[in-house]
């Protein structure tokens, strides 16, 4: 049987982030009562998977392809630290510095998602499921944001469920589609920088959005849903060693 290409890896998971973040908003339009109950169970989980693949993985890989990856992740850290200083200054609320809260930082953060699986996967299929599943999951918490945030600003509740579908759930796959054809033509060291990039700003993502978030209405048991992020992690690496 054919081995599945990066780039059917790629539209699986950015339309699966595309039909989470949908159904995100869906629950929060329906049930909303149980999607803001359990949203930082999902936020939780996203931040134990995307803190532990770049470290284990795609770290390692990205040196391995460029040993000046290191210095692309922490220009993608900083990136994502000045974008989000840039949202808080714009929309001058406190908790827009979430990073997918505001409208403008929610369409770049969900196009840049569609990015990071195409860099991801066309590195290896391992590199992108571990990114790939914390990303996808998180998705749940974001479309639960977004369409709340919306609702805030006095958007009726039909018209927030158009908007926040999309910005933040299409645009991933928008962003993965149109960022293959370049993606796929970087040399070893090319790539190598681009997975470096992605490390900083997935480890920004996890450590200083999603987990602060969480703490800050922290549930009972919700560490057991961190740490059930890192151990599924480490359970793909091993599986990949292991074959």
């Amino acid at each position: 049987m054919e081995r599945s290409s990066p780039f059917q890896w790629i539209a699986l998971f950015a339309l699966s982030a595309m039909a989470v973040n949908t159904a995100g908003i869906y629950m929060i339009y329906k049930y909303r009562d149980w999607a803001e109950k359990n949203k930082e169970y999902f936020m939780c989980f996203a931040a134990g998977m995307l803190i532990s693949s770049p470290l284990i993985l795609a770290f390692p890989e990205a040196l391995a392809k460029n040993p000046n990856a290191g210095v692309a992740a922490l220009a993608g850290f900083i990136f994502m630290f000045f974008s989000n200083r840039w949202i808080r200054y714009k929309t001058k609320q406190e908790e827009l510095a979430f990073g997918i809260i505001a409208i403008e930082g929610i369409g770049i953060h969900s196009f840049m998602d569609g990015i990071i699986y195409c860099v991801t996967f066309s590195v290896s299929m391992v590199t992108g499921l571990l990114a790939g599943i914390g990303l996808v999951v998180h998705e749940f918490a974001e479309g639960v944001i977004t369409f709340t945030v919306l609702l805030k600003g006095g958007v009726s509740e039909r018209k927030a469920m158009l908007y926040a579908f999309l910005v933040a759930a299409l645009t991933t796959p928008v962003g993965a589609f149109a960022a293959y054809p370049l993606i796929r033509k970087l040399n070893p060291a090319l790539l190598g920088l681009a997975l470096g990039f992605v490390v900083g700003v997935l480890i920004y993502v996890s450590a200083a959005h999603l987990l602060p978030a969480a703490r800050e209405h922290e549930k009972e048991h919700s560490y057991i849903a961190f740490l059930s992020g890192i151990a599924l992690a480490m359970l793909i690496m091993l599986s990949k060693k292991a074959h």
